[in-house]
């Protein structure tokens, strides 16, 4: 029980750590440069790897964009669908810069989500803890990553397991990053409600 208490105190306090470091780097210009490297990856997938990689089996979706989840003959068809080249194309093209994606995405969306409630909260309010969503979302996006990596090199010897534990990766992914935006929402929202009711309240006293 102690030792448990003891890890639990530790894990608070690297976090605390990081939230502290990330704060006081999170300035406007850092998380403008920090945002520009994964916007522009996220686009070159979007726009070129994954259609690339689509255009070997039409009308079907990669497992990385099926945030819903996937069963195993939809794996299994889509693999077969993609055949020896498109396979090749997302192990070779699309995974690579998957796997450099979500740590770029993590960071900067940290940033992005520090610097925001530093606008209206104090350093040491526990809402910072908040801003490690980013950070899980980029976790489970490599866990997926590797899971798909292993399904593809294995397949046609592939597992319902290995299945379903891939989709679960994409399906937690994808939550993770829609609460990302959303708190972004938030971030944004209170920023702008604060900031006219601060007008207001000025305008008020003169």
């Amino acid at each position: 029980g102690v030792s448990r208490q003891n890890k639990e105190t530790e894990t608070v306090s690297i976090m605390h750590r990081f939230i502290d470091k990330m704060v006081g780097f999170a300035s406007g210009r850092n998380v403008l440069i920090f945002f520009i490297p994964p916007l522009a990856v996220y686009f070159l997938m979007l726009f070129h790897t994954i259609p690339g990689v689509e255009s070997y089996a039409p009308g079907m979706k990669i497992f990385d964009l099926l945030s819903g989840g996937y069963s195993y003959d939809y794996a299994v068809e889509l693999l077969s669908a993609l055949g020896n080249d498109g396979r090749k194309e997302y192990l070779s093209r699309q995974l690579p810069l998957d796997f450099i994606y979500p740590a770029l995405f993590s960071i900067s969306s940290f940033l992005m989500l520090a610097w925001l409630f530093l606008k209206r909260y104090d350093k040491g309010s526990k809402i910072f803890y908040l801003c490690f969503v980013p950070i899980f979302a980029g976790i489970f996006d490599y866990l997926e990553n590797i899971q798909i990596l292993f399904v593809i090199l294995n397949y046609p010897d592939i597992t319902k397991a290995q299945i379903v534990l891939s989709s679960a990766f994409t399906m937690v992914k994808s939550g993770l990053t829609s609460l990302f935006f959303l708190l972004l929402l938030f971030a944004i929202i209170r920023l702008l409600v604060g900031s006219k009711s601060t007008k207001a309240h000025s305008h008020e006293k003169g």
